[in-house]
């Protein structure tokens, strides 16, 4: 559990954790794998939400799962790339979160992702929480927390 005052710095910069769905790059559930990898590769991430035609999340695809399906057996074949969608082959668990932010619900899904897609109520994509943003607010706790705080060591270390 996060403590009452590492989580009040951490929160301080809330209002800038959130980068809104019309600055993300998404892909629709029924786009070909095709026109994903070329989202993909234009815009340099490695994984986007995929959104339904009411803006809903429906989950996540990465650069990895697009390629993987390129290759069969013995052979690379892009053109398989045109006959399948993202639906097909996202990965459909994907973590979101609601605002107000959880910040113990972040931290640990960013330990394995870079963001963190953000949902209302019904499950409509609203944007995305960064690695980037959260690691600009631990930064402030590092430099700020002894400028803001006294501390007092519970134990004394040998």
């Amino acid at each position: 559990m996060i403590g009452n005052t590492v989580k009040k710095m951490l929160l301080e910069n809330e209002s800038d954790f959130l980068i809104v769905a019309d600055n993300v790059a998404t892909l629709s559930e029924d786009n070909t794998l095709e026109h994903a990898l070329l989202v993909l590769t234009n815009i340099g991430y490695s994984r986007i939400p995929v959104l339904n035609k009411q803006g809903q999340l429906m989950g996540q695809i990465s650069l990895d799962q697009v390629v993987s399906q390129m290759f069969d057996i013995e052979s690379l074949n892009p053109e398989k790339l045109d006959s399948m969608t993202v639906g097909e082959v996202m990965d459909r668990q994907a973590c979101s979160i609601q605002m107000p932010f959880n910040i113990e619900k972040i931290l640990n899904q960013l330990v394995d992702f870079n963001f963190v897609p953000v949902v209302d109520k019904q499950d409509v994509f609203l944007g995305i929480v960064t690695r980037k943003e959260i690691l600009k607010s631990v930064n402030y706790l590092a430099h700020e927390l002894e400028s803001q705080y006294e501390l007092v060591e519970l134990f004394e270390q040998d």
